[in-house]
């Protein structure tokens, strides 16, 4: 839970193509198994490790969807970990840990979040990440951009609204092509 020693971090992830493209028309998701070997790239890090990191998940109700139906072949892929899901929509609650949130996203973080997390992960929605830059409630992007181009679908960014200058924190470059991309949202 939130501590003096974390501060609050509302960070946005997002895998996508080369052409900034997250999901397919179709919603199919082997392209996210695309790869090609990079000699100079490193591993990724452990993502058991990584995981216990994250204190809360936020998604959007296709996200929530998407994710649903994937858990029926791979398994529920957030864990045991808080999630909200944003909707106005009445959706089907599977999971105890999961919980429906219509609202003002202001509040959600400053009332709900804040005070209960330090590492809060947008786990996708282009919608919820575009109102997350809109409303500057985003601390931090982490861009997984994979070696392929779509060429069409929704795209990441699509109309945010607002101009916000971000800071670069890391750039990594892996084994299999992809390249992380780590931005700080209006830090300098």
């Amino acid at each position: 839970m939130n501590g003096k020693h974390d501060p609050f971090r509302a960070t946005i992830h997002m895998v996508a193509s080369l052409d900034g493209i997250i999901a397919k028309k179709d919603n199919s998701v082997s392209w996210f198994e695309t790869s090609s070997p990079y000699a100079k790239g490193v591993d990724g890090e452990n993502p058991e490790e990584f995981l216990k990191t994250i204190d809360c998940y936020v998604m959007g109700s296709r996200t929530y969807e998407h994710a649903l139906e994937l858990s029926k072949s791979y398994g529920w892929a957030y864990g045991d970990k808080p999630t909200i899901v944003v909707t106005s929509r009445n959706l089907p609650i599977e999971r105890p840990n999961v919980e429906l949130y219509s609202g003002d996203l202001n509040k959600l973080v400053e009332e709900r979040l804040k005070p209960h997390y330090n590492h809060v992960w947008l786990a996708g929605g282009a919608m919820v990440a575009n109102e997350f830059l809109r409303l500057q409630l985003a601390d931090e992007i982490r861009l997984s951009i994979l070696p392929i181009i779509l060429g069409e679908g929704t795209l990441f960014l699509d109309q945010v609204g607002v101009e916000q200058r971000l800071h670069l924190k890391d750039v990594i470059a892996y084994r299999n092509g992809m390249v992380g991309l780590r931005y700080g949202v209006g830090e300098f």
